[in-house]
């Protein structure tokens, strides 16, 4: 692990310049060491709260399961197109997705379901190996993500768990086909995502991360720190919070003619039950937002009125505002 690396960034984090009386001008996400024993919860909540996006150190991930599965990924995109759009799927934000005119430099895979691996190796015909790499590698994802809800709990003061083994989640493979034509252009879109948590594995060789910083409305970069894994919180994330964790938006941008890959674990939600804040982050200054949600429910309204970056979550808002 580059501690020296990452030891900087946390610097670089907390060191901040006031400009006027209020504003803060805020250099980079915040690093959060999963190895901390006290007030880890507390941190949690607060990146979700000022951020939306932070970085995970220590996350238990092994870096080879990592490395091995960005190989897979790449040999995936190799296929012959015949062979991956065997994984299309007719609904919006699912299965394979060719570059296109409105995306000319993405292409993607999904696993829509994780439970459904099997599914999605026999239609592409992948190795034993490359099927044991996919395997390990999101049950890595999803001990680390149940160990990432516990402790979010902690921070609010519950005592449960959050992402058990009923939550639905989709692992996504991107790839940026950049090249000189794209760079300075957007590889994808500003968005926030229709998930609790999107757990990040981006490139280490090639930035383009930005989100838009809570307090200044701006682009700020989220630059790579070596084994470190990003997590943004996604609209679910704020409806179970109660409004109260900033749903981070985020766009790919190309600043350089190299190929990029980044991996995402989508957290949507349980499968046998509506999401809804818990009562402890209900209060009289802090009234229900929100009526409870299927999360499945809340993708389909998203994609159906293609409202991505925010007015999709209003129509499922209480009338206490």
């Amino acid at each position: 692990m580059a501690s020296d690396q990452v030891r900087q960034h946390t610097v670089a984090v907390s060191n901040r310049r006031t400009l006027g009386t209020d504003l803060m001008v805020r250099e980079g996400v915040p690093v959060i060491d999963m190895q901390k024993v006290e007030g880890l919860g507390v941190e949690l909540v607060k990146a979700c709260e000022e951020w939306g996006c932070f970085r995970i150190v220590n996350h238990g991930i092994p870096p080879e399961l990592m490395a091995e599965m960005k190989a897979v990924a790449a040999s995936l995109f190799d296929l012959p197109e015949e062979i991956k759009r065997r994984t299309v799927d007719t609904e919006p934000g699912k299965g394979y997705v060719g570059r296109n005119k409105v995306s000319p430099f993405y292409e993607g895979f999904s696993i829509d379901e994780v439970s459904s691996t099997d599914e999605f190796c026999d239609r592409l015909d992948v190795s034993g190996h490359q099927r044991e790499v996919i395997y390990r590698y999101i049950k890595a994802l999803r001990d680390f993500a149940r160990l990432l809800g516990q402790k979010l709990m902690e921070g609010v003061g519950l005592a449960r768990d959050l992402f058990d083994d009923g939550w639905f989640c989709q692992l996504r493979m991107n790839k940026y086909h950049y090249c000189p034509e794209s760079v300075g252009l957007t590889g994808a879109g500003l968005h926030a995502d229709p998930s609790f948590f999107t757990i990040l594995q981006d490139d280490e060789h090639v930035n383009g991360l930005q989100i838009v910083d809570k307090l200044t409305g701006e682009f700020a970069p989220v630059d790579y720190v070596p084994g470190t894994l990003v997590v943004n919180v996604g609209y679910i994330g704020k409806i179970w919070s109660n409004g109260r964790y900033y749903n981070v938006k985020h766009r790919i941008r190309c600043f350089e003619p190299k190929t990029r890959y980044s991996i995402g674990l989508f957290l949507f939600g349980p499968t046998d039950k509506k999401i809804v804040a818990p009562s402890n982050l209900v209060d009289s200054e802090h009234p229900r937002l929100f009526v409870p949600i299927d999360a499945e429910e809340y993708r389909r309204v998203r994609y159906s009125t293609e409202l991505r970056t925010g007015g999709a979550v209003d129509l499922f808002r209480t009338n206490t505002e």
